[in-house]
């Protein structure tokens, strides 16, 4: 059977041609960002990795229930008139069906858009548009749930790299699952954050207290992590007192509450430290964040020492 990606790509061709629209498109929605993972274009310009304002576009207010499926003249749907996407490219016509999760929750739609006004018989295809939606949803939740156990024996396999003071994937095991995820993100679009923790002090406790006194604080520091962190995080020991942590399938505002919990839970083994967070976009790729993260971290010990 096709993968989710080849799936899409094949409906996209079908309906376009079927419908005569000048474009058909596979998204992913994430809070207020609706990304396009696979486009047949013939006209609008649109890439995939694109990113529009979810709350602008017609597909929130189909899934919203304020507009039809189909919509052969947009602008007899006064939910589609008012939009914001409709000022800003032309939109005569509008199919789109939401794709969902396993439970029940929105993935993102199955959507075609043309410039041109669409003879009513348009609705016509009302049966045959939920059919491929419902098609790709159900290729999607069993490549998903494929794609967990995989990222389970991905794991299982990285015990091996793991660092043996405190049992975290060593920095080999991480440079290993990060590429994992980075492939994951190209092809769900499923925002991740990267967490950079650099412990305070470490150097002051090995001179004045001797290293076993900073070994135990590594090994507090590590326990700290993983009781903050979700199953599915990556938690690994970069190196020294360095930490890091891919926060998977997690948005800007999921990693910042994520790195609260990491301070507390490092508060609470009374241990202090500096962080710098950064999370996937259009632009900005795992290992990218990784980078920005260690910058944010880095700039946050130099304000520190400066104070």
């Amino acid at each position: 059977m096709d993968g989710f990606e080849s799936a899409s790509k094949k409906a996209l061709a079908f309906l376009r041609r079927k419908l005569g629209f000048q474009m058909c498109m596979v998204t992913r929605t994430e809070g207020n960002d609706w990304a396009v993972i696979h486009r047949d274009d013939q006209g609008y310009g649109v890439a995939p990795g694109d990113v529009f304002n979810w709350g602008d576009s017609f597909c929130s207010e189909m899934v919203a229930g304020n507009g039809p499926n189909i919509a052969p003249n947009s602008s007899r749907v006064p939910a589609y008139a008012a939009s914001e996407i409709g000022r800003k490219i032309p939109i005569g016509a509008y199919i789109g069906v939401p794709l969902l999760l396993s439970d029940g929750s929105l993935f993102g739609t199955l959507c075609g858009i043309d410039p041109k006004p669409q003879p009513d018989s348009l609705a016509d295809n009302q049966d045959l548009i939920e059919l491929v939606g419902s098609m790709l949803s159900t290729i999607l939740q069993m490549e998903l749930k494929a794609d967990e156990e995989e990222r389970r024996a991905e794991r299982y396999q990285a015990q091996a790299m793991t660092d043996a003071l405190t049992g975290l994937y060593n920095r080999a095991g991480w440079d290993q699952l990060l590429v994992k995820e980075e492939a994951r993100y190209q092809r769900y679009r499923q925002s991740s954050v990267v967490i950079v923790v650099d412990l305070d002090g470490l150097k002051e406790t090995n001179d004045c207290l001797g290293h076993a006194a900073g070994d135990a604080l590594i090994k507090r520091a590590a326990t700290a992590l993983l009781k903050a962190s979700r199953a599915e995080d990556v938690v690994a020991r970069l190196g020294g007192d360095e930490f890091g942590i891919i926060g998977v399938n997690c948005d800007l505002e999921g990693g910042l509450a994520l790195c609260e919990r990491i301070k507390l839970a490092l508060e609470s083994e009374g241990v202090k430290a500096s962080y710098g967070l950064a999370a996937t976009n259009k632009t900005i790729r795992i290992s990218q964040a990784l980078t920005i993260a260690d910058q944010a971290m880095y700039q946050q010990k130099r304000q520190k020492k400066s104070a």
